[in-house]
């Protein structure tokens, strides 16, 4: 039942929010408008929205639900608040579990450290941050040349006041050892004050602090502490002046965005600009969207800067955005933040230079979904399949010695590694060693389950020969399972030399199976599957070894229960440095009692 537009007219012509469901009352789209009753007679009219992919929304379009709020700026806080927690399929979501690198100085400690930390949304007060960064690599090259420059500790806090002699940090030049007193606090405290200041941008003042601190050095006549604070400065110079960024700009901090589509695809790209250099960039790929780009943009922006951890001064865009918007996100990240729609300038130049970055990105995209399209058609006809395998599952066994025997299975959508739909399966009704009976019982549960759901993928593959594939024959059969495209896979030979030999693909009710010569597309995509159902296997397998390696050790000591056993590896790490803990050690642990003790100590000197 298609909805009918002249309901429109009975809903208020406020500001508020609209909600487009279907007849399922699935949430489609939601929206914002100044004014609803206006906003939404332009879908159904004939010259209103003039967005091709309208029609196609309207069509599903079974009911519209609406929430009248004060003013135009509540009605885009709600329109956030409702894309959060609906999820609708034609808004964009960003995900909520993005987490941010950037690096860290624990300046109020005695002898603060600058390392690499990962945090969700803001990082805990109390600490300096300098990020976030768009990348690892990027973070670590910095902290790499931060610690050229500054030579500040690594290490832990137990190290620092445990340690005896100083590391190899310290004989690379890589650290000043403040953990054996290599240098003074006062010392050390200057090197930090210049690593806080770097960071910050004042490349210059950091250079004449180091200049006057050579000359004295100098007059003092100390060379060698002259010649190192020289080189610090050419390097200095060397990483500010000499290697420029690959943009510059006259500008201090600010954010760049803008985007490209085509129809519903979108790719947005981010710029982010500090002390007048682009330091990197972020995108963002969606599809099915309906909102124009300037609702992509108020979206983006409310969902991407509420919870970083670090704000630019300003962030131009390619459309003007309303008034209410800059105000909604310096109440939400505490900051000022200009929104600005430059029309002329060193700022238009570098949101023209987002777009051609952004479209770039997205004929990237696409030609790679077009690759692999053809790929996966390419297998259609050489594996004889029935249908195109959009959605693959992949099986495999794995066990070490017969024991801890496990099955992983692996999910590759549209071509790619759909990390979300890894399944791991103990094998709990086989004893010993037996592939095919193992093969059975992860299919049989598995299959169980998806046909129940309707949930069947459009091509099974099994890691092994002829005999894997009829025992997984035999599970389809018994679940009557017939739209789905079986087959195995093995190397020829049953060589592990991946690239090297052929693979043999077996079919389902064929006698000789196909053969892929090595410079195969489909078997490079074959492989991958295969390989990464394999990894996932092999650690899972590993991680059940380890467990059941400290579970038997410590189930051997008679009268430690299972929340003191906790304590012992959490506290140690391990079985074995529980054996190698002193008495010391041991009665640092609270939830010990003196038995224990005793008890654990006989325990650790069975093996002396």
């Amino acid at each position: 039942m298609s909805y009918d537009p002249s309901s429109i007219d009975l809903i208020s012509n406020k500001p508020g929010v609209y909600m487009m469901k279907n007849q399922d009352g699935h949430i489609l789209y939601v929206g914002k408008a100044k004014k609803l009753k206006i906003r939404l007679k332009q879908y159904f009219a004939k010259s209103g929205d003039e967005r091709e992919m309208i029609p196609f929304l309207i069509r599903q379009i079974a009911n519209i639900d609406t929430i009248i709020t004060p003013s135009e700026k509540e009605a885009l806080l709600l329109e956030n608040t409702l894309i959060k927690r609906h999820k609708p399929k034609y808004n964009i979501l960003l995900k909520d579990d993005k987490t941010y690198i950037s690096l860290m100085i624990n300046h109020k400690h005695k002898f603060p450290m600058i390392r690499l930390v990962r945090s969700l949304g803001k990082p805990k007060p109390g600490n300096l941050h300098f990020g976030p960064f768009t990348n690892t690599l990027a973070a670590r090259h910095t902290l790499d040349i931060m610690s050229r420059l500054f030579p500040l500790r690594q290490c832990s806090d137990k190290e620092l006041v445990s340690r005896q002699r100083p590391c190899l940090l310290y004989s690379i030049k890589k650290c000043v050892a403040p953990c054996v007193s290599k240098c003074t606090k006062d010392q050390y405290d200057k090197l930090v004050t210049n690593a806080i200041s770097f960071l910050k941008g004042n490349s210059k003042e950091v250079i004449a602090s180091l200049q006057k601190e050579m000359e004295k050095a100098s007059n003092d006549l100390a060379f060698e502490k002259a010649h190192a604070l020289k080189r610090t400065i050419k390097q200095i110079e060397e990483i500010t002046f000499s290697k420029k960024a690959v943009v510059q700009s006259t500008l201090n901090d600010l954010d760049a965005i803008s985007l490209y589509r085509q129809a519903t695809e979108v790719m947005l790209v981010k710029f982010l600009y500090r002390d007048g250099r682009l330091i990197g960039s972020e995108h963002f790929s969606f599809t099915d969207i309906l909102q124009t780009d300037e609702e992509i943009i108020e979206s983006f922006l409310l969902q991407e800067y509420v919870n970083q951890s670090s704000y630019p001064k300003e962030i131009i865009l390619p459309t003007k955005p309303i008034q209410s918007l800059e105000q909604l996100l310096q109440e939400a990240t505490n900051t000022k933040i200009h929104l600005t729609t430059p029309l002329r300038g060193e700022k238009l130049a570098i949101l023209k230079l987002a777009y051609e970055n952004a479209k770039e990105l997205f004929i990237q995209e696409k030609s790679q979904e077009t690759l692999l399209d053809n790929i996966l058609l390419e297998m259609e006809e050489k594996l004889r399949l029935t249908k195109c395998p959009m959605r693959i599952e992949c099986f495999d066994i794995s066990c070490l010695s017969g024991d801890d025997l496990v099955g992983s299975m692996v999910t590759f959508t549209n071509g790619k590694y759909d990390k979300k739909n890894i399944r791991f399966f103990k094998i709990k009704t086989v004893q010993g060693q037996n592939d095919y009976a193992s093969l059975e019982e992860i299919l049989m549960r598995h299959y169980s389950k998806c046909k129940e759901n309707d949930d069947l993928p459009d091509l099974t593959i099994i890691d092994g020969g002829k005999g894997q594939l009829t025992s997984a024959l035999k599970i389809f059969d018994k679940l009557s399972i017939a739209t789905v495209d079986l087959i195995s896979l093995a190397k020829e030979d049953s060589k592990h030399t991946k690239g090297i030999t052929r693979e043999r693909v077996f079919l389902p009710h064929t006698r000789e199976p196909i053969t892929l010569e090595k410079n195969d597309k489909v078997l490079f995509l074959l492989q991958k599957i295969r390989d990464d159902a394999h990894r996932v296997a092999i650690n899972f397998q590993r991680k059940q070894t380890k467990k059941r390696v400290l579970k038997s050790s410590l189930d051997s000591l008679s009268g430690i229960g299972p929340i003191k056993k906790k304590a012992l590896l959490k506290h140690f790490g391990s079985v074995k440095k529980i054996k190698e803990a002193s008495q010391k050690d041991l009665e640092e642990l609270k939830v010990l009692n003196r038995k224990d003790i005793e008890l654990l100590i006989v325990f650790g000197s069975l093996d002396k």
